[in-house]
């Protein structure tokens, strides 16, 4: 969890992001939005579909720079990113796909450790192509986590997944963000997912292209259970209509 006085790794000053339209016209999808993350915070982006929050994850990546405001990386930052889709290289196996990636980062690890964490061993020498869609999406977490990510982007990685598979995926995120070590910043549509993980939650409107709420989670971790969780992701629900 985040600590008082933790370094800052990065500061989004979004004011305004537009794309253009099918019929050439500029729609703004974004104003006015301002984000931060430290080391140990774990933040979730929480909103309608169309309300900004993968642009504001691929800005926070640097892979969208085409916007008004301004974007500061603390130096030395290591990102590691999971999009919507994996986006494994198909002809390659699932230990090629983790190994390229580390290579790219000079980073050393044991592979078959992070197979095994995320129940994948058998399925080692797999060519990605032909895996689940839950296998693909427990293989592309493992890329980003084998770098050793100092800032870890997630664009609802759980989407679409049994309930099994969700599940082995967020205990390993509880485990990373329990290190203090790691700041995450999670797109999600799942209330209850956010507050589950997260340290800090913000909502975007739909119709402002803003963060209309900003909400820290009061309840530790280790103590949200189902009912707890439930419960609070009601509350939030309501006080984000209010605000949008």
């Amino acid at each position: 969890m985040q600590t008082a006085g933790a370094e800052k790794l990065l500061e989004l000053e979004i004011e305004s992001k537009v794309y253009g339209s099918e019929a050439g016209v500029p729609v703004e999808i974004l104003r006015h939005t301002a984000l931060h993350l430290e080391v140990g915070s774990f933040v979730t982006l929480v909103g309608p579909s169309g309300c900004g929050k993968t642009t504001i994850l691929r800005i926070a990546a640097g892979l969208d720079g085409d916007f008004r405001g301004k974007r500061w990386l603390a130096p030395s930052v290591r990102i590691g990113m999971v999009f919507q889709e994996p986006r494994l290289l198909a002809w390659r196996t699932v230990e090629d796909n983790i190994r390229i990636a580390m290579e790219a980062a000079s980073v050393a690890g044991d592979i078959g450790e992070w197979l095994e964490r995320f129940e994948l061993v058998p399925h080692r020498r797999q060519f990605a192509g032909e895996l689940s869609l839950g296998q693909a999406r427990r293989v592309a977490v493992i890329r980003a986590l084998s770098i050793a990510p100092n800032l870890l982007l997630l664009d609802e990685p759980l989407v679409s997944l049994d309930g099994a598979t969700a599940a082995r995926i967020r205990e390993q995120l509880r485990t990373i963000a329990e290190t203090g070590r790691v700041a995450i910043l999670l797109v999600t549509h799942d209330l209850n997912e956010a507050v589950e993980l997260s340290d800090r939650i913000l909502f975007l409107g739909e119709q402002s292209r803003r963060v209309v709420l900003e909400e820290e989670v009061p309840i530790p971790r280790n103590q949200r259970d189902r009912k707890t969780v439930s419960a609070l992701a009601e509350e939030l629900a309501v006080l984000a209509v209010q605000r949008n």
